[in-house]
C-alpha cells in the first residue's frame, strides 16, 4: 500500500467479541469519514440478534460475485462464503482507513496484495469463549467444543499484530481497537495486551 493506505484486518477465535469491539469503534468514530468499517457479504440470512451487520447472499450469487472480482479478499469458513467488496480498493487510494473482519486463513494472501496491513486479533480465555458461545446459541454443544477446540490452537502469522484481550470491559477492548486504527497511543485507552 502506498503511503498514507492503512487497512487493518481484525481476527479472533468465535465467542472473543470481534463485533461487538468492531461496533464499539465504529460507533466512538462516527461521523469520521477517514475510516471506513465495510459490511462483509456472507452467505448466511441477515443477523437480527445484534449480530454482525452484513449483506446476506445466496451462494450462487456469491460465487457469481467473486468470479466478477466484487471482492477484494473473500474464504470459505464454518459452512459459509464470506466476501470484502472490492469497494475498499477506492476508499484506501483515498487515503481512508479500512477496519474489517476477516478469517486468519486469509491473511498471508492479503499482506501479498497489501504489504503494508495491519492485524488485530481480538481474544478472551477459554472460560469467557465457552460463555460466550453459550450465550450466543447459534452452536450445538459439539460445535462450542470444536469452536474451542480450534480457540486453543488460534496463532496469527503477520509483520505487524495486536493482540487485544477482550476478558474485561468492553470499553477497554473498544480502546485498544482504536488506538490500533490510528496506529499510536490514545490518551483514553485503558487496557491492551500486546
Amino acid at each position: 500500500m502506498p503511503d498514507g493506505q492503512r487497512l487493518v484486518l481484525v481476527v479472533g477465535p468465535s465467542g472473543a467479541g470481534k463485533d461487538s469491539v468492531i461496533r464499539g469503534a465504529q460507533q466512538a468514530l462516527a461521523g469520521r469519514t477517514d475510516i471506513v468499517f465495510p459490511r462483509r457479504v456472507i452467505t448466511r440470512p441477515a443477523d437480527t440478534t445484534g449480530g454482525e451487520d452484513h449483506e446476506p447472499c445466496e451462494p450462487a450469487a456469491f460465487e457469481r460475485r467473486a468470479a466478477a472480482g466484487d471482492f477484494t479478499l473473500h474464504w470459505h469458513a464454518n459452512g459459509l462464503r464470506y466476501g470484502v467488496p472490492a469497494t475498499i480498493e477506492a476508499d484506501l487510494t483515498a487515503g481512508r482507513a479500512v477496519v474489517v473482519n476477516v478469517s486468519r486463513a486469509i491473511i498471508p494472501a492479503a499482506e501479498m496484495r497489501y504489504p503494508d496491513l495491519s492485524v488485530c486479533v481480538i481474544t478472551a480465555s477459554p472460560a469467557v469463549l465457552a460463555a460466550r458461545l453459550r450465550q450466543r446459541g447459534r452452536e450445538s454443544a459439539d460445535d462450542i467444543v470444536a469452536r474451542l477446540g480450534r480457540a486453543d490452537a488460534f496463532t496469527v502469522s503477520a509483520r505487524r499484530v495486536r493482540t487485544i484481550n477482550n476478558d474485561g470491559p468492553l470499553a477497554a477492548s473498544v480502546d485498544a481497537l482504536l488506538e490500533a486504527i490510528d496506529f499510536g497511543p490514545r490518551a483514553s485507552t485503558r487496557a491492551s495486551a500486546r
